[in-house]
């Protein structure tokens, strides 16, 4: 499938992933964020300066998870933007 139907099949709570990526597992899914707040953690607050628990809203965002089995915020390459070999997973 190319990136239209993956972002569509996101949207569905699917995990995708690429024939073309080399690391094993490898998966990518849409985080749906916390529109009403979240209390932010100790780590958010050391790296905003926000007081740890302050109630802050996140927007949707794409997550990996990757080949060493931890995630991480993603953002589509060009390659990966072009490419037709998404799967669901």
């Amino acid at each position: 499938m190319d990136f239209g139907d993956a972002l569509t099949a996101l949207r569905e709570r699917k995990r995708l992933s690429r024939e073309g990526w080399n690391g094993s597992g490898m998966f990518v899914v849409l985080q749906a964020g916390y529109p009403d707040g979240i209390a932010i953690n100790k780590n958010t607050s050391e790296a905003t300066g926000i007081p740890e628990g302050t109630v802050c809203a996140f927007r949707p965002y794409l997550m990996m998870f990757t080949a060493q089995r931890d995630f991480v915020p993603w953002v589509a390459s060009q390659t990966d933007l072009l490419a037709d070999d998404w799967k669901i997973v």
